[in-house]
């Protein structure tokens, strides 16, 4: 049992399995209560039950399709209302390798609705308390793919939503009580691959994360105050250096006049 002292409550969709799974562990370990949230009601009461024995904490499930408007509506009233709540993982996803060309259109709506809407929608239900109560966080999972299209522009781009989304959103709450993390995994073995219809074998074993490692590495970010927090990143200085040179490109794309080169 654990004699951790209460943190609050943290509310973790994607709990039922891999990365979201973790989480919850971790943040019980460390004196949260929780919230889980996830399609699959019997992995999430089965999940609830072990970390309620292990960590002597209040363990709370809410099945919910996160694709679906009402559900995430439901959800939405839910983590509102509770003034316990001081930390949500947006950890839900789905992934596809899709083109745009032969993408199931109905799929890819599914994957935006999860990957974008339904995170900004929970993101804005939790955020006025946090303010009002001066504490807490707020942890996006978006992923590497964010900055590389080869994955699909689907998934790639909801992810880069992701990021743009969470950096802004740690700007807008600079000054406050309140955390804003993003978080890009690079490949992380998880039963995500396999339902995005991949197979995490076929990349090289020198590049695949464990879920455990990826999480741990994430939360230590969280402590320090990590805006962006690349688990697999080793050289901390070239994340400076990309975002850096991504400022000072912003910086040269405005003229009172097109550029020369676009002379007729």
């Amino acid at each position: 049992m654990s004699g951790q002292a209460n943190k609050g409550t943290a509310v973790v969709t994607g709990a039922s399995s891999g990365i979201g799974a973790i989480y919850a562990d971790r943040l019980a370990g460390q004196g949260y209560d929780l919230v889980l949230v996830a399609r699959r009601a019997d992995r999430l009461e089965e999940l609830a039950e072990k970390l309620r024995y292990a960590y002597d904490r209040k363990v709370s499930v809410i099945s919910a399709d996160l694709s679906d408007d009402d559900d995430v509506r439901r959800v939405e009233q839910a983590i509102s209302a509770d003034d316990s709540v001081t930390l949500l993982v947006n950890n839900a996803g789905l992934g596809g390798q899709q083109v745009v060309a032969t993408a199931d259109a109905d799929a890819a709506e599914r994957m935006i609705k999860v990957n974008v809407i339904a995170l900004t929608r929970l993101t804005r239900a939790v955020l006025p308390g946090l303010l009002a109560r001066n504490r807490g966080a707020i942890v996006n999972i978006a992923s590497v793919l964010a900055y590389e299209t080869s994955f699909g522009g689907i998934y790639s781009g909801t992810k880069a939503y992701v990021v743009n989304f969470t950096e802004a959103l740690h700007r807008e709450v600079a000054g406050t009580g309140v955390k804003v993390q993003v978080v890009l995994p690079g490949a992380t073995r998880t039963d995500f691959w396999e339902l995005a219809g991949s197979d995490i074998d076929q990349l090289p074993k020198e590049i695949i994360m464990s879920a455990d490692d990826m999480v741990d590495a994430a939360l230590v970010g969280l402590a320090r105050g990590e805006a962006v927090t690349v688990p697999a990143l080793a050289d901390a200085a070239k994340l400076d250096t990309f975002l850096g040179a991504r400022q000072a490109f912003y910086g040269s794309l405005h003229a009172d006049k097109p550029a020369a080169r676009y002379a007729a």
